[in-house]
């Protein structure tokens, strides 16, 4: 393996990571290619919509999701993204589409949670979060200690905007470097960010399994699973 780069501690690198670092630990990608989601439509339990029909299974689903994550661990992908953080300190950002909590286990900071995190819900009417460590999961819709109304999972449905829009486009706008990792491209806005990167004139990198659709906007492309390929470069990148 070989890199045209040398990071130095004063760049600043931005990391957009997708389903693919976690499906490496285990955790399934977002949806199958006949558009369901762990055998639910999508529709029914990752929009507004669906929550309002029916808040018992979204909750059954999430509930589901959330229990996984005492089954899985941090890859070494994770790990090396840690790495690469603890060398940059401040001059680091993470951008994440995943709303697990494995680069948080990995020893990541400065995480940017663009699709919120199955960790969190928060009150459907005066908007307070829990810890969902802190709910009592046996009820089939929680509710809120301090008004009485619904809990909803801390998750960016379809048809909402993602968390930390502006943060983000300010931390593309200084960056020296960007690298995506396990995206496919497909999934807006964060398909986007590496055209925004491009014109901000940011070198761009890329790592996957496969050519992800947005490719002719990656200067640096590295084929192969994160947990592989991510440790080797960051000791590329930072010796």
């Amino acid at each position: 393996m070989k890199t045209n780069y040398h990071i130095k501690k004063e760049d600043f690198v931005v990391i957009l990571t997708g389903a693919g670092i976690s499906a490496e630990s285990g955790i399934k990608t977002f949806r199958d290619s006949d558009g369901l989601w762990e055998n639910h439509p999508v529709e029914k339990v990752a929009t507004p919509e669906g929550f309002r029909a029916d808040p018992k299974l979204v909750w059954q689903f999430y509930k589901e999701r959330y229990n996984q994550l005492s089954e899985v661990e941090p890859n070494p992908g994770h790990y090396a993204l840690a790495e690469l953080e603890d060398y940059l300190q401040g001059n680091f950002s993470l951008i994440t589409q995943n709303v697990d909590d494995l680069h948080r286990r990995a020893g990541s900071k400065k995480i940017l949670e663009m699709h919120g995190q199955l960790n969190s819900c928060f009150c459907t009417r005066c908007k307070k979060h829990y810890s969902v460590k802190d709910i009592d999961l046996n009820i089939d819709v929680p509710s809120c200690i301090a008004c009485g109304a619904d809990l909803r999972p801390d998750i960016v449905w379809f048809g909402e905007m993602p968390y930390f829009m502006d943060e983000i486009d300010e931390a593309l706008r200084k960056a020296t470097y960007f690298m995506t990792i396990g995206t496919s491209g497909q999934v807006y806005p964060a398909a986007q960010f590496l055209l925004f990167a491009r014109s901000y004139g940011v070198k761009t990198l890329g790592v996957n399994l496969t050519e992800p659709e947005n490719r002719s906007f990656i200067e640096e492309f590295h084929l192969g699973k994160s947990g592989e390929v991510l440790p080797k470069l960051v000791k590329l990148f930072i010796n």
